[in-house]
């Protein structure tokens, strides 16, 4: 309770903030990002992936962030293509719509639902599954559907030098290989780890806006339908053939892959100008109807 409490404290401190015409929103927002990024990821990686057991099912839960995003291009690309839909609305819906935020919101929520057992698995689904989408895949989608090009050959690259890749890497090694983190380091990865709900709530209420113009659009519905509703009932319903659905993994991938769009996903559109403002609110007000629907998820798996 008390960390639903500090969640909220902090969101409305980053709404608040974001209103004031003095606040420093942009240097304030790459200098949060980078912790998140480059502190605190890896901090939960050194707790948690090397405790888990290898076994080729973990990568079932990485691959249901890869099938939602490639189901998006599919049914988002048809749509697009029946209902003559311009180039930019359909990438953005492909992009946007095709990635959860599994990491930001992802986390916080599954640590509340579920419990620090579940932060592994989602862990893996963010980095195997969603930050490798969004670094690749998307990037290619997103310049296609804009038309402009893009170097391909700095993709590895950029990937392979991002610090939450490399401890994800560092880790599922230790894993494999039976190593635990040092004793002389978890207190301090614990430490850090703690501050990821209050700093990845504000990170979320600094960027939170609504454009109700847009809300009467239906491309905004179908690609909130699709993130919130179809993808997480067609894990639910292909996966539970391979995992027991009392199996914390399972609840995991389901409720991943019911999160709100992903924010980094929005800001590849945006880069790419495909349909800004749509992005811009699939991601935001997609966080507050996303926690609605987790919860129930979350009921319907109990």
């Amino acid at each position: 309770m008390t960390s639903a409490i500090i969640a909220v404290i902090f969101l409305f401190i980053g709404l608040f903030l974001q209103k004031q015409d003095s606040f420093p929103l942009e240097k304030v927002s790459k200098w949060v990002n980078f912790y998140l990024f480059n502190l605190v990821l890896p901090a939960l990686a050194l707790l948690y992936i090397p405790n888990i057991n290898p076994g080729w099912d973990l990568l079932l839960p990485i691959s249901a962030a890869w099938f939602t995003f490639f189901l998006s291009w599919l049914i988002f690309g048809t749509l697009g293509k029946l209902l003559k839909w311009d180039a930019a609305t359909t990438g953005c819906l492909v992009v946007v719509s095709g990635l959860a935020n599994t990491s930001f919101l992802g986390f916080p929520v599954i640590e509340g639902l579920l419990g620090n057992e579940g932060l592994p698995i989602a862990l893996l689904i963010d980095q195997g599954g969603s930050f490798l989408l969004v670094s690749s895949v998307a990037i290619l989608v997103a310049s296609l559907y804009s038309h402009q090009e893009s170097d391909l050959r700095k993709i590895p690259l950029k990937i392979l030098s991002f610090p939450p890749f490399l401890f994800l890497l560092l880790t599922l090694a230790m894993s494999l290989l039976g190593w635990k983190t040092p004793e002389f380091i978890l207190p301090l990865a614990s430490m850090i780890a703690k501050t990821m709900v209050p700093v990845s709530i504000f990170a979320i209420g600094m960027r939170f806006s609504v454009d109700f113009e847009s809300l009467r659009s239906s491309h905004f519905w179908l690609g909130i339908g699709y993130r919130l509703v179809l993808a997480p009932a067609l894990v639910w319903l292909i996966y539970r053939n391979f995992n027991s659905m009392d199996e914390i993994t399972f609840k995991t991938t389901v409720l991943e892959s019911g999160m709100a769009p992903m924010i980094t996903g929005s800001l590849v559109a945006i880069q790419y100008g495909l349909r800004p403002k749509l992005a811009a609110l699939l991601s935001g007000l997609g966080i507050p109807i996303s926690i609605v629907t987790v919860i129930i998820w979350y009921f319907f798996l109990k």
